[in-house]
């Protein structure tokens, strides 16, 4: 239950670090500090992403599983690379970000993102067909997290943002569904 209960409050702190930033760079363009806020709340995502697997009823199986890992591998992959896009590429002038990404570390970069939507993708497949979770913010999930990995190389606009701020609502919602099943003691037998 503690596990639950710490995933599904991890869950609203990604949520928010996702959501608030987005909001604020809907007016001011990326800064240093919603930069900051992004880059370290992907910290956050792994517990969460463990609380939304281990709630029960939410299915078993091979596929789940495979699901599970290649979320989890692709959400430790993109989340390093959201720190390094957000707390040092940020930092560097243009052309120094273009020349590091014209080389091997921009085909790792696309690799990482591209483990990460597979592996949301396959998630959010598995949330939305065992419904455990409402449909609307396994959607969200299985939707917009993949559309931050694939619009994160472009700037800022009122588009992205509002991604950001419809991929915190799904996280905080999927949370706020852990939290509460936890108080009914609904882990996954082992």
């Amino acid at each position: 239950m503690m596990l639950l209960r710490f995933g599904a409050a991890c869950g609203v702190v990604l949520g928010l670090s996702i959501g608030v930033p987005g909001a604020v760079e809907a007016f001011t363009g990326e800064t240093t500090a919603t930069s900051l806020v992004i880059g370290l709340g992907v910290a956050f995502g792994p517990p969460a992403l463990t609380a939304f697997f281990l709630l029960r009823g939410n299915g078993s199986g091979t596929f789940r599983a495979v699901a599970y890992g290649l979320n989890a591998i692709g959400l430790g992959l993109f989340a390093g690379v959201a720190f390094a896009l957000n707390l040092v590429l940020f930092f560097l002038s243009d052309a120094v970000v273009e020349d590091v990404l014209d080389g091997p570390t921009g085909a790792v970069v696309r690799i990482c993102g591209l483990v990460f939507v597979a592996g949301t993708v396959l998630f959010g497949a598995t949330m939305i067909r065992d419904r455990v979770f409402p449909a609307v913010p396994a959607w969200g999930y299985t939707v917009t997290l993949p559309l931050l990995a694939l619009l994160a190389p472009l700037d800022d606009t009122p588009l992205t943002s509002a991604v950001h701020l419809l991929a915190a609502a799904s996280l905080i919602w999927l949370s706020a569904t852990v939290w509460t099943s936890s108080s009914r003691r609904t882990l996954v037998p082992a």
